[in-house]
């Protein structure tokens, strides 16, 4: 799973939009959220534009952080991480279990590739642990951690489609619709639910320079005990390096780490 750099908070999903639409909670956590994107503390603009909040919104919404210590204005009228949030963070890692970290490590460690956990968000997955490829790789890959992905063009994504009652998935499309990213992404419902049928079948999903040019992906679903998709584990490679015959005889230890990781998650 890889992507572009964007703009702090976006999600590549309908970017730049600004709507009344959405409770007080959801405005206020979109807010929070582009307020912790790389590159802060940011100014007021970049965070009503990421957060897709009216000005007046964003600035009672960060006056209100402030006050309870989630957000930190800086001295240039910029807004930055407050200790509180960055207490919550703390909180969150170390709750995490550790064998999480060995399951991925495991991962990179039989396919020499980057690894990618994320967990399905709504309309998006967001990326919560990346382990870079090893040492000999010349690349690095521009995915990041809390960076949110479209799920018809990622790996994770269709796995996590493939997964989900048909209802659920129209309701999805009709929400986001199919913006191309690449000249390889799927931007049509038929293209797009042959292939989910493919993920199915097989048990992985597989973005072939879908979501980012020559980035190749492969994908699986972590499933919750009802067999709901709650996110996926991926192997990312380059394609001048892995061909796609390469990166599909990665599908047994990728699986393995998808059925390892589900009571975890």
């Amino acid at each position: 799973m890889s992507t572009d750099e964007a703009a702090p908070g976006a999600t590549g999903v309908r970017p730049g939009r600004t709507s009344a639409a959405g409770s007080a909670l959801e405005k206020s956590l979109r807010v929070l959220e582009a307020v912790a994107a790389p590159g802060g503390p940011h100014r007021l603009a970049e965070l009503t534009a990421a957060a897709a909040v009216p000005k007046s919104s964003t600035f009672r919404i960060l006056a209100s952080l402030a006050e309870q210590g989630f957000v930190r204005r800086e001295a240039d009228s910029r807004y930055g991480v407050g200790p509180r949030l960055r207490g919550l963070s703390a909180l969150v890692g170390a709750g995490e279990p550790a064998s999480i970290g060995r399951i991925l490590g495991g991962l990179r460690e039989a396919t020499g590739q980057t690894v990618h956990l994320a967990l399905h968000t709504g309309e998006t997955i967001t990326c919560i642990r990346k382990l870079e490829g090893g040492e000999d790789q010349p690349f690095r890959t521009a995915s990041r951690v809390g960076m949110r992905m479209p799920l018809h063009t990622t790996a994770i994504g269709k796995s996590v489609l493939a997964h989900l009652p048909a209802e659920e998935v129209r309701d999805l499309i009709g929400a986001t619709g199919l913006p191309r990213r690449t000249p390889q992404t799927l931007t049509t419902e038929r293209a797009l639910y042959a292939q989910l049928a493919e993920v199915r079948a097989r048990g992985f999903a597989l973005d072939d320079e879908e979501n980012e040019p020559a980035i190749r992906c492969i994908g699986a679903a972590i499933l919750g005990p009802a067999g709901r998709p709650v996110g996926g584990v991926s192997v990312t490679a380059v394609t001048f390096l892995v061909s796609r015959e390469e990166i599909q005889a990665y599908a047994p230890a990728l699986g393995s780490a998808a059925e390892a990781l589900a009571p975890l998650l």
